[in-house]
Order: structure tokens, then C-alpha cells, then sequence
């Protein structure tokens, strides 16, 4: 399985847009330059654990997902687990989690007040801690008030590298729209790119999406992204 993702019959995949390069970095440069040195097998982290929480569409599913690209491409690996699609599985689940390179778990907060998983998840963080692994953390709020009910939990959480990923503002969602249509061959002038922000939905997806649609139709059309083309695309 060298170089792959770890994958278990859960129908989880990796989206393969989901990479560091595809990130726009912005407020959240450090945090990236971190989850890179986690993510690479030939450097030695400062710290092993990290755990970053924010907002839904502050980017840490694609953060965590372009942390297991990372590992595999290297030949190391890597698990992603989005725990709210696999939570039915049962706790049972992060049995032998430990011995991959790299662990990463997205949406934890879907564990809070769930015993049995709490208690699974507390002897996880110890066995890689143990074993020296690399576990990467994802949640919509801080350990302390992320409503997890064992002491011991939240403790370790706290453990290692803890980072709020800002959201972000407008210069830094034109700079992110540029930076993706760039990477789809497409040219997005800043005036086109300040109308997208000031007429269509404002959330991360939203965007993406629009641009996607955008991608599409200047493919067919044959037509540069303009502010009229844009207008008519979209019907705004």
C-alpha cells in the first residue's frame, strides 16, 4: 500500500483538488507552513500532534486531506477519517489507527458526549504519542469547549499544537479566486473577481462553485471571464 491513502470499505476518498497548492494560505500561512512539516516524512515535526479548528468553510477539511496527499506521495501512510460519516462504525474503529504514519481525523466534534468513543480516542492519542506517531485534528471549536466530558480528553488535546484557522476577508477571498482560476488556465481580472464577491454567495463553496460554473462556460463559449460574461453566466 506504499503510496497510497489507507483506505477502509467506508466509501471515504481523498478529493484529489484537496492539496496544499490548491490552498490559499493568506491569515493562515503559518498554520500551512505546520501541517507541511507534519505531512512530510523526511523532516522531524517540532510537534506531532496538531489540532486546528474554525469555521465550516475555513478550510480544514482540505487541510487534512492535503496533509494525507502529502504522506502518500511520499510513500508513507496515511488515514483521513471524517467522523461523521463514519461514527455508525462504532468506536472500535481507531483500533490499530495508531500504526499508520500519519492519522488524520476530521469533525470531532461529532464524538462529544459519546463515552465510548471519547474513551477509544483517549488511548488512540496515547499509543501514537507512544509510538511516535503523527495525528493531525480537526474541529469547529477549541478542545476546552468543544464539549467533550472526560478530563483526561480534553488534557491531551491540549497537548500539542492548537491553531484557529482565520477566515477570510475580502482582499484575501479576490486573492483566493485568482489563485484558483490560475490554476485552471483561466485569466480573472480583479474587477471580474470584486463582482463574483459583491453579487454571488460569499461562503467558500459557493465560490468555488461559481467558479467552476465560470471554468465551464468559457471552456464552451470560447470567451474570456468579463464582467457582461460573467453577468449573463450566472444571471445576476
Amino acid at each position: 500500500m506504499s503510496g497510497q491513502p489507507m483506505q477502509l470499505p467506508l466509501g471515504v476518498k481523498l478529493r484529489d483538488e484537496a492539496t496544499f497548492d490548491s490552498f490559499f494560505g493568506g491569515p493562515n500561512a503559518g498554520v500551512l507552513d505546520v501541517l507541511q512539516r507534519l505531512s512530510d516524512p523526511l523532516q522531524t515535526p517540532e510537534e506531532r500532534c496538531v489540532y486546528i479548528w474554525g469555521a465550516p468553510d475555513s478550510g480544514r477539511s482540505h487541510l487534512l486531506q492535503a496533509a494525507c496527499h502529502r504522506m502518500a506521495e511520499a510513500g508513507s501512510l496515511a488515514m483521513y477519517l471524517p467522523l461523521d460519516e463514519v461514527i455508525d462504525h462504532g468506536p472500535g474503529l481507531l483500533e490499530g489507527m495508531d500504526e499508520v504514519d500519519l492519522l488524520c481525523l476530521d469533525g470531532l466534534d461529532v464524538l462529544a458526549g459519546h463515552s465510548d468513543w471519547e474513551e477509544s480516542l483517549f488511548h488512540l492519542y496515547n499509543r501514537i504519542q507512544q509510538r511516535q506517531g503523527r495525528l493531525l485534528m480537526a474541529a469547529g471549536a477549541a478542545p476546552r469547549v468543544l464539549g467533550f466530558q472526560l478530563p483526561d480528553l480534553v488534557s491531551r488535546l491540549g497537548w500539542g499544537l492548537v491553531f484557529q484557522l482565520q477566515s477570510l476577508d475580502d482582499e484575501a477571498k479576490q486573492q483566493m479566486l485568482k489563485m484558483r482560476a490560475e490554476r485552471r488556465g483561466l485569466q480573472l481580472p480583479d474587477e471580474v473577481a470584486r463582482y463574483i464577491l459583491s453579487r454571488g454567495a460569499r461562503g467558500m463553496g459557493e465560490l468555488f462553485a461559481a467558479l467552476e460554473q465560470l471554468d465551464q462556460a468559457s471552456l464552451q463559449a470560447q470567451h474570456k471571464l468579463t464582467i457582461p460574461f460573467v453577468k449573463r453566466v450566472m444571471g445576476w
